[in-house]
């Protein structure tokens, strides 16, 4: 196989980086973006030349316009998409935002409605399931001190 061949079937995800938020009820922070019909994550994608912490941590300061410490890494999920291109997505631990924080906010009005922290068991029915499932492995690996690895928001040991 020459050198073009095999890059050719190189995979060339694009990655995506985001954080998890809470405030002093353990409530999770979510945003609604107007470009969907769904809740999300402050995060977005990773530019070239950018490692995916440093792409989350100029996302979240773009999209609320706070720049808190983004802490360890909690997620990665393998999100296959044959129509856009596979995703590579990054979750990383934003810790506990202080009221002095949130008072800070600024949402970047041209990409977010609105925002709110939330209860974790209503996490499923305001966003996706794969996203609910990459939350909920997040709030689980900031729990157990662990990094978790996902395929699709699922984890390929429990066999799903």
């Amino acid at each position: 196989m020459s050198e073009n061949e095999h890059e050719a079937k190189m995979a060339r995800p694009r990655m995506a980086a985001g954080a998890l938020f809470f405030d002093e009820s353990d409530r999770v922070l979510l945003v609604e973006p107007s470009y969907k019909d769904y809740h999300d994550i402050p995060g977005g994608y990773v530019e070239a030349g950018e490692s995916p912490r440093q792409a989350c941590v100029r996302e979240v300061q773009e999209e609320l316009g706070i720049a808190p410490h983004i802490g360890r890494l909690l997620v990665v999920d393998w999100a296959p998409n044959p129509g856009e291109g596979d995703k590579i997505l990054y979750l990383f631990d934003g810790g506990r935002l202080s009221a002095g924080d949130r008072r800070q906010i600024v949402l970047q009005a041209d990409e977010l409605r609105g925002y709110d922290f939330h209860d974790v068991d209503r996490v499923p029915e305001l966003t996706i399931p794969r996203l609910a499932r990459r939350i909920a492995a997040g709030i689980q690996a900031r729990t157990d001190s662990q990094t978790a690895y996902l395929e699709h928001g699922k984890s390929p040991e429990a066999g799903a």
